[in-house]
């Protein structure tokens, strides 16, 4: 039903949902994003019923100068619609259980709280709607409670919609997006190496080789009993197409392309003369195999005895005190809570270009390791563990992380070792 009548407890359970959704794997690592919401939050709250011009969110939210012209500036319209997609993202994994859904809602900047109450199977959350002065003291009729619900029914087709449809959207308008959003510090430092070389840096996902069909059962390839030419080498992960996206949102932001390719016909002469990121482990990614450089503290390898038998994992090759020398995802036979994930920055054949490889024992990791390198806070840490400032003092180095995962989203990573390489 509508809340009508809590209105103060109500008030701070939407600023509080509004904290998690900041602080959330989905939104965190935009700054700009955040700063919108938690702008349109205080105004949908403190002043109901009171429209928001994009001229007032342009100048007062996102820098523009008294000079800005909506007409011909669509910055408004194209953050407010990755917010669209960000919320609905959160809200499709990791914030799939959360009491309070925050929309907003399309062709309006008022955002629209909904409780998720006690409802039959396949109902629709009810809207939360803090009330104005004139609501409180004349109560909902029922016709607006007719209206609500068909808002609410819209809303539910909207997000889904959007949901479908979102990385289209994002990429239709990503060169509008990047000359709107600041670049973080960290990027240039970090990232420096793959932006100034001669030619566009590859980015190399893995795409297992499996064999049957998605419609009967698939599996992975096994070159004792199978034969190649079944093999259906078109699949890839989740975490490396998230990982991809996340990639190309930096290097839109840094100004330069990223050409993508997929394992399965990457080739050496590829890597001769190119800056190249590796996205997935050598269990997959299978041409990490064929170069040179691979790395050397913390290695994938199949555990062949013991209760593991079988399991990837990430073999710690030189343990400090403290440290296992196998590190294991969530047994497969179980739901996925737990992963491990390497970064690691290469040298390349050619030593005057780089290899940088981010991967997971399975595609959750894959993807943390990726979101950790583009998220600015993250970055930022690693970065000052490593002792670098500028992007001359950044030297090949190793470093591992425990994923934390929920729903099938990476919600947490947290560095635990780091080693300076000796290539």
């Amino acid at each position: 039903m509508a809340v009508t009548h809590t209105f103060a407890a109500g008030r701070e359970q939407c600023f509080q949902q509004i904290e998690r959704l900041t602080n959330s794997h989905s939104l965190r690592g935009s700054e700009s994003l955040c700063k919108l919401l938690r702008y349109l939050a205080e105004h949908s709250l403190d002043h109901p019923g009171v429209a928001l011009k994009e001229y007032q969110i342009a100048t007062e939210v996102l820098g523009r100068s008294a000079g800005f012209d909506p007409q011909s500036d669509s910055t408004v319209r194209v953050q407010a619609g990755r917010l669209r997609i960000k919320l609905a993202d959160y809200y499709a994994h990791e914030g799939a259980d959360d009491p309070i859904v925050v929309e907003v809602p399309k062709g309006s900047y008022a955002l629209s709280f909904h409780v998720r109450g006690t409802m039959a199977p396949g109902t629709t959350a009810a809207p939360f709607k803090v009330p104005s002065e004139e609501t409180r003291k004349q109560g909902l009729g029922a016709g607006r409670d007719w209206a609500l619900a068909a808002v609410v029914a819209l809303s539910a087709v909207l997000v889904a919609s959007l949901a479908t449809n979102g990385i289209l959207l994002v990429n239709r308008n990503r060169v509008q997006a990047s000359a709107n959003e600041p670049v973080p510090k960290a990027y240039p430092v970090f990232w420096n190496r793959f932006v100034i070389g001669p030619q566009e840096p590859w980015v190399i996902f893995s795409n297992g080789a499996f064999v049957g069909r998605p419609e009967t059962g698939m599996r992975y390839f096994n070159p004792a009993s199978d034969s190649r030419s079944f093999i259906l080498d078109h699949y890839t992960g989740v975490g490396e197409v998230l990982a991809v996206h996340q990639l190309d949102r930096v290097f839109e932001l840094l100004n330069r392309s990223l050409r993508v390719k997929r394992g399965a016909l990457f080739s050496l002469d590829d890597a001769k003369n190119n800056d190249l990121i590796f996205v997935g482990s050598p269990s997959e990614n299978l041409t990490l195999l064929d170069i040179p450089a691979a790395t050397k503290e913390f290695v994938f390898q199949r555990v062949t005895s013991g209760p593991r038998k079988g399991d990837l994992g990430v073999l710690n090759v030189h343990p400090e005190p403290g440290e296992p020398t196998m590190f294991f995802a969530t047994p497969a036979n179980q739901p996925t809570t737990e992963d491990y994930a390497v970064i690691s920055l290469l040298p390349g054949i050619d030593p005057e270009r780089s290899i940088l490889i981010l991967a997971g024992n399975s595609t959750f990791g894959t993807q943390a390791a990726v979101e950790y390198v583009c998220r600015e806070d993250s970055l930022a840490l690693l970065l000052q563990k490593l002792g670098v400032s500028k992007p001359e003092d950044l030297k090949p180095f190793e470093a591992l992380l425990r994923v934390q995962i929920k729903h099938g989203v990476p919600v947490q990573e947290d560095l635990i070792a780091l080693r300076n390489s000796k290539h």
